[in-house]
């Protein structure tokens, strides 16, 4: 034991003393570099060899500082990871290193900026004759370099580079000791920065005369983009490489700096502004117009900007690279930081989104399914709807236009880096609409007044038109909610600190209140038509039911319209009604619902009109039975256009009927079994009788005269 304690005493004074030596070295090199007077390098008084010299002696010290500090960074993971009791010695010599970063830093940064100062960088803007909106050609001077400079400026380069990597590095180190979350999406350079930042206060001068006139400041901020892009592709992207700063792009970093130096402009001096004079109610009006039209000119500007990274491609499939990357390449990631901000964007959008839907939505003709839509009457079956197209869904032209709105805001916020923000503003924006639409759509319905005794062809029309806007709206929110952005975006609300709370566990959707709500709708309404059809047929066979066990045996009768079959008069009204209903529904309802509409009316028809003979107290006679099969025959035709075997949907009459058929012994051998033998139901099947309850077939036998 005593053993082991010795060798762990002795492993912690030699880590010590390396780290003590090291610390020593840095130090060293660090005077060395903060003793030198750079400013006084890029002199003209002084000749080339000599300000080549002390160039070059200091940079060999810097570079001998940040290897030590690399050393140093080395020995301190280690610590961390097998000696985390160390955490007083971890203290010591962070903070040393601290010290030393901190008067190293601001050295390198100022003879990194003499030297681009030597270079000629930042360049004018010259503004050509024709107007202040147009900048001549502008110089690169990295491109114009000389040999001597160029090399100075690389080994420059390098080495801010390699500060930063040695910073990035500690600050993980110590993140991850303290289990802190941290950023590790950014893609800017401190030396792209400080390219952008003398050449920030010259755009910005021009900037501040262009406060009426947005359009020239992003114009101008790309077209400086743009010249210098491939100059720093071409002379800073190969130092990188060099420097081994992995996944690091110069153009990316170039274009995230310029976006970021426009976002702070517009932040402080614009956005701050329109936010004030919202604020005053008889600017609000020209403020609305005014915070639209910098949103116009931020996106083309973000798509703009992106297309000079070659992101076409990459623009509307989002991968896991897209979030850090856009988060330096959008101007909309002032909204981001500013909630408040947010929101009154939103607002404004919400508020224009409507403008342009009230005028839409107060035409009658919007609501009305087009012509080209109600074609064809065949035959529906399961497989077949699934197939259809927009236009079989039948939705009326308004569903389609509101849908449409509802994207266009949706997209608008597409470069906003943050996907809690883009959550946000969807939600303040379509989703609120959406629920203004829901309203729209329930007050509509209302207003129709749908029932039996206000049961007309136009009422039909108009509840049809809403249902298939509910389910064309249905199915668009699962095919936008299916797509990668709409399931991170609904991540990051899950994982945000205040995630939304559903009434439901299964919430996967982002749009899942509205698409339940969609369906709820569309269910209720179609149980509506399906309810006042079958009350409808009930009042027009009110007789027929009555008497229908009572047959007489040469009633009056009637052909029934395209079908070969006698049918009881008291039922001809009925089946001509329900004929036309269903025509009428078929031709302006959507497929999928008409399919779920006539199958139901199908079982309550076949569930009525079995209860009706079941409960009946008079019975069958032979004729009686003819005619009743002849009748039932003439209700199952009507729904042999919409499927190929639709007795299939009315089991209970077809057994009646085999009951109503059976000859006397068959009936007695039942009526004796059936009471007491308790696997009688089980010989039922070989009467193909399977859905009539053994009370309901005594009563059916007790019918047979």
């Amino acid at each position: 034991m005593e053993f082991i304690e010795c060798c762990y005493l002795l492993h912690s004074n030699e880590t010590a003393v390396q780290l003590e030596a090291l610390v020593g070295d840095l130090e060293d090199a660090a005077l060395f570099v903060m003793a030198c007077h750079t400013g006084n390098m890029f002199s003209l008084k002084l000749s080339i060899s000599s300000m080549t010299e002390g160039m070059s002696s200091k940079h060999d010290k810097l570079l001998q500082a940040i290897k030590a500090m690399n050393d140093i960074e080395e020995v301190l993971v280690g610590v961390v990871k097998f000696h985390p009791e160390w955490h007083r010695l971890l203290k010591s010599v962070d903070i040393r290193v601290d010290t030393i970063l901190a008067a190293l830093r601001p050295q390198v940064f100022a003879d990194h900026r003499a030297l681009l100062v030597s270079l000629g960088w930042p360049p004018k803007l010259l503004l050509s004759k024709n107007g202040s909106e147009h900048i001549t050609g502008i110089p690169n001077p990295l491109v114009l370099m000389q040999e001597d400079k160029r090399r100075n400026y690389s080994r420059s380069f390098i080495a801010l580079c390699a500060l930063q990597h040695l910073q990035n590095k500690r600050e993980e180190r110590q993140v991850n000791n303290n289990l802190i979350k941290r950023d590790t999406k950014n893609t800017q350079l401190w030396a792209i920065d400080e390219l952008v930042s003398p050449i920030a206060s010259r755009m910005e001068y021009h900037f501040t005369k262009w406060s009426e006139q947005p359009e020239y400041m992003f114009a101008l901020a790309y077209k400086v983009s743009g010249d210098f892009i491939t100059g720093i592709d071409d002379v800073l992207q190969p130092l990188i490489d060099k420097a081994r700063l992995i996944n690091c792009s110069a153009k990316e970093a170039w274009v995230s700096a310029m976006v970021q130096m426009l976002s702070g402009f517009l932040e402080k001096k614009v956005f701050s502004l329109l936010t004030e004079r919202y604020k005053v109610k008889h600017l609000k009006s020209d403020i609305l117009s005014s915070w639209l039209h910098l949103v116009d000119l931020i996106i083309a500007f973000d798509k703009k900007m992106l297309s000079l990274l070659n992101l076409d491609t990459c623009f509307l499939a989002v991968s896991e690279s897209f979030e850090g990357l856009s988060r330096g390449v959008s101007v909309l990631s002032i909204f981001c930081n500013r909630p408040h901000w947010l929101k009154i964007w939103a607002k404004i959008e919400f508020k224009n989104a409507w403008k342009k839907l009230n005028a839409e939505l107060k035409e009658e003709d919007a609501w009305v399914i087009s012509k080209k839509s109600k074609s064809g009457i065949g035959t529906v079956t399961d497989q077949e709807y699934l197939l259809f197209t927009v236009q079989d869904d039948k939705a009326p032209p308004t569903a389609e236009f509101f849908l449409k709105i509802i994207w266009e805001m949706i997209e608008r916020c597409q470069t906003m880096p943050s996907m809690l923000s883009r959550a946000q503003f969807i939600r303040l924006t379509a989703g609120r609409s959406l629920w203004y639409f829901f309203k729209l759509l329930l007050w509509r319905f209302k207003a129709t007044k749908l029932c039996v005794d206000n049961f007309d062809d136009v009422a039909i029309v108009r509840v049809c038109g809403l249902i298939n806007a509910a389910r064309y709206i249905w199915i668009k929110l699962q095919e936008w909610s299916d797509a990668v952005d709409f399931l991170e975006m609904k991540i990051a609300e899950n994982d945000s600190s205040k995630p939304i709370q559903h009434d439901k566990m299964d919430n996967d959707y982002f749009f899942d209140e509205e698409i339940r709500s969609l369906s709820e709708m569309e269910t209720n309404w179609l149980m509506e038509i399906i309810a006042v059809v079958l009350r409808q047929f009930e009042m027009l066979s009110w007789e027929y039911v009555q008497n229908i066990c009572s047959i007489e045996d040469y009633q009056d009768c009637t052909n029934l319209r395209d079908v070969d079959l006698v049918v009881s008069n008291d039922l001809v009204e009925a089946l001509d009604a329900l004929k036309s209903w269903l025509h009428i529904v078929k031709i302006n309802l959507n497929a999928k619902d008409f399919l779920d509409l006539w199958r139901s009316i199908a079982e309550g028809l076949d569930h009525y009109i079995s209860c009706s003979i079941v409960g009946s107290e008079t019975g069958f006679s032979k004729m009686g039975v003819n005619q009743f099969e002849a009748d039932m025959q003439a209700l199952i035709f009507i729904f042999q256009p919409y499927c190929a075997r639709p007795q299939a949907f009315f089991p209970c009459i077809n057994e009646i009927l085999k009951l109503l058929k059976l000859k006397k012994e068959e009936v007695k051998q039942m009526q004796a079994f059936l009471p007491n033998n308790e696997n009688g139901s089980e010989r039922l099947h070989l009467y193909g009788i399977s859905h009539l309850s053994v009370n309901q077939i005594l009563k059916v036998l007790r019918h047979k005269i």
